[in-house]
């Protein structure tokens, strides 16, 4: 459904970690590690599912499910937001 890659600073074992905790805190879930996993959580209008693939200082998404209503420029915003 919708694919993009962010770059990022650091190591991709803090930013995996930093994801996990903001993904469990709002009551979702991340399996996986500083390579590649996947992950699902809700929105306040629906779940969205998808998978990531960490290769070097940029980590690439793939949503595979989202609700319809909230577009993948805004995800890609809000995950850009998160990985900063």
């Amino acid at each position: 459904m919708c694919q993009f890659s962010i770059a990022f600073s650091g190591d991709a074992e803090s930013l995996i970690k930093r994801a996990k905790q903001q993904i469990e805190q709002a009551g979702g879930s991340l399996l996986g590690d500083a390579t590649q996993g996947s992950f699902q959580g809700q929105t306040p209008i629906g779940s969205i599912e998808g998978s990531y693939n960490v290769e070097g200082q940029k980590i690439s998404l793939n949503i595979t499910k989202k609700p319809f209503l909230l577009s993948c420029s805004r995800i890609e915003k809000e995950l850009s937001a998160v990985m900063q």
